[in-house]
């Protein structure tokens, strides 16, 4: 498929129709969940303080911005798709929105915000929607912008999909050149469905970077609900040292629920899946 910028720039290509799709589909909406509830986990912040003011760059339709709610925090949300924004409204999120092109900057006192998300947006900024943009430029004003307006001390995690490696060296190389510490985390790095890119800034220079999901051996990989198991790493190890051995009534169990999840037609469990069968003579 078509990578959505490559389409059409993101205020035209969200338009009512698409606005509504994407907000009503089940799957998209676990999918940005999750990431959510990973960017947020990555902020780090201590589960007894709440009320804090977070800013979610990109917010769509307040999917990423109902986990802030959740965790008891307050939010203002800016995207440049008006129509995304409509549908927020209608949902009647807590937080408030804004309608911002973030390559325009983020129109914000400095020291607004104790942290900031974004989910599936940073990677807009590296087309060239326009002839008078350059993407380079444009990551450096919102950038620029975002360092301001963060408490010093504060964190931003933005999830973003790559298109190469230069897209995410411009990105992170814009980053670290407007102040901010910190640099990339890649989630299951070594999966084709779970790899998930994760930008980790600091504002200040004494933060550590958080540990990723799925390094060093780790089997059993996480994407929107769903685990997904590395089969060729399973093949080597023979099935042993937490690996599920192919077709266990695990294994199958397992494969069913994946297959549910993608709506395929599944036939329902018994207490004979799985079952052993005796040798035929």
């Amino acid at each position: 498929m078509s990578r959505p910028e490559h389409i059409a720039a993101p205020e035209i290509f969200y338009d009512e129709t698409e606005s509504r799709k994407y907000s009503s589909n089940s799957r998209i909406i676990e999918i940005q969940s999750v990431m959510a509830e990973r960017a947020y986990e990555l902020l780090a912040i201590p589960e007894d303080k709440t009320g804090l003011l977070l800013l979610d760059i990109g917010c769509g339709s307040g999917i990423s911005g109902d986990v802030v709610t959740d965790h008891g925090h307050e939010w203002i949300g800016c995207d440049i798709s008006k129509d995304m924004l409509d549908v927020s409204v209608e949902r009647e999120v807590e937080g408030d929105v804004i309608l911002r092109d973030m390559g325009q900057g983020l129109p914000f006192r400095p020291g607004s915000f104790d942290g900031a998300i974004s989910i599936s947006a940073v990677q807009w900024l590296c087309n060239a929607e326009k002839s008078h943009h350059n993407p380079r430029k444009r990551l450096q004003v919102f950038f620029q912008s975002l360092f301001s307006v963060l408490t010093r001390g504060g964190k931003a995690i933005l999830q973003f999909y790559p298109e190469n490696a230069a897209q995410i060296e411009m990105i992170t190389s814009a980053a670290m050149r407007c102040g901010f510490t910190g640099g990339l985390l890649i989630d299951f790095p070594n999966s084709t469905k779970a790899k998930k890119y994760f930008l980790v800034l600091f504002t200040g220079a004494n933060a550590s970077m958080p540990q990723a999901k799925g390094v060093g051996g780790e089997i059993e990989e996480e994407s929107g609900g769903v685990k997904y198991v590395n089969r060729k790493s399973e093949h080597r190890r023979g099935g042993k040292r937490g690996g599920l051995k192919v077709k266990t009534k695990e294994w199958i169990k397992g494969k069913k629920d994946r297959q549910r999840h993608q709506g395929k037609e599944v036939k329902a469990d018994s207490v004979y899946t799985g079952r052993k069968r005796g040798p035929r003579f």
